[in-house]
């Protein structure tokens, strides 16, 4: 009797486990991690970006680092303020954003991020255009290359 009540209360534990790993949210993760393009950014120069995206559920991220836009002066810490705008699916677009950042220094290539965003269960993401505002003053860059390896999948 005591080896049946071990086994019938160990089956329904494992009975409990199961379904509690059946109702959980799969995790998804976001394919390539790492691209990069070219942008134009008009007087403020032009050159390669490297873009990582990560996935959490609905939320995502996007950090940046290009060559196109070089700080004129040190620029401090989460004082340049972002917006990449990407193609979505081919038809619409979406937009990341955030002023976050590491501290720069006079020359050195912007990086900005995590830009945040929203992404469902197979968006595809491609860079398109950055807006980057540092010290009031507005860099508008286009992408005159398409992402390498391809879009994000997310």
């Amino acid at each position: 009797m005591r080896n049946s009540l071990k086994s019938s209360t160990l089956l329904a534990v494992a009975a409990l486990a199961v379904a509690t790993l059946a109702m959980a949210p799969a995790a998804h993760t976001v394919t390539p991690e790492t691209a990069t393009l070219s942008f134009d950014c008009g007087s403020y120069g032009s050159g390669t970006a490297t873009l990582k995206a990560a996935q959490d559920g609905t939320a995502a991220t996007i950090d940046l680092s290009t060559a196109a836009v070089t700080a004129p002066l040190p620029i401090g810490a989460n004082s340049v303020r972002s917006t990449l705008t990407l193609a979505k699916n081919g038809t619409d677009t979406a937009t990341f954003t955030g002023n976050s950042n590491p501290a720069i220094p006079a020359g050195g290539a912007v990086s900005t991020g995590p830009l945040d965003g929203t992404v469902a269960a197979g968006d595809s993401l491609e860079a398109k255009s950055l807006t980057v505002v540092v010290f009031g003053i507005t860099a508008e860059c286009t992408a005159t290359s398409a992402q390498n390896p391809g879009p994000f999948v997310f």
